[in-house]
């Protein structure tokens, strides 16, 4: 008896150590390559700025950011602009988010007031802000798609789980709730 009080002691300890690593991958996005393909709208210097926040702001959430001409499950393209309302300036944006069959797959929106007059006259602390923002969402969308993919961690609990119906829990004396 004691070989098999063992024997399921390991069991659930392996399948709450394979429980706690799943929740820890399926939150982050890191493994899913992401390549950044455009950002229109905006002036040159604008558009390189932001792509060196938007990298800064992918390595703060562990999305794989590669170059436009790299292999990625997911390209992002992106579109920029400002309007004024009641003296108020905000930059909008629209990230597109694409499958590797070139079908969208996410479209993420927003818009954000900023200290200035028009696109071209963002500073480096709103295209921080926008990339922060814009960064979040992919992340959160890249994270959500890997959590309903069925990860490989996912088959030894299964086998963990196989494990444990040797007995039931009654025969345990372990009471069900």
């Amino acid at each position: 008896m004691g070989g098999m009080t063992h024997a399921r002691l390991g069991a659930i300890a392996l399948t709450m150590a394979l429980g706690a690593c799943q929740g820890t991958f399926s939150a982050s996005p890191e493994g899913i390559p992401v390549a950044l393909e455009s950002i229109d709208g905006a002036p040159v210097p604008i558009r390189a700025a932001l792509t060196e926040e938007l990298a800064t702001a992918a390595t703060d959430r562990k999305v794989d950011l590669v170059g436009a001409s790299a292999e990625a499950r997911y390209r992002v393209r992106g579109y920029l602009s400002t309007a004024t309302e009641n003296g108020e300036t905000k930059v909008a944006y629209v990230w597109d988010v694409f499958d590797s069959q070139k079908r969208r797959a996410k479209r993420l929106e927003g818009s954000s007031p900023v200290p200035a007059a028009s696109i071209s006259s963002l500073d480096k602390q709103a295209l921080a802000t926008l990339a922060q923002a814009s960064m979040g969402e992919i992340a959160e969308f890249l994270s959500a798609t890997k959590s309903e993919r069925p990860s490989t961690a996912e088959a030894p609990i299964q086998t963990a789980e196989v494990l444990t119906t040797e007995t039931s829990p009654e025969e345990d004396g372990v009471a069900m709730q």
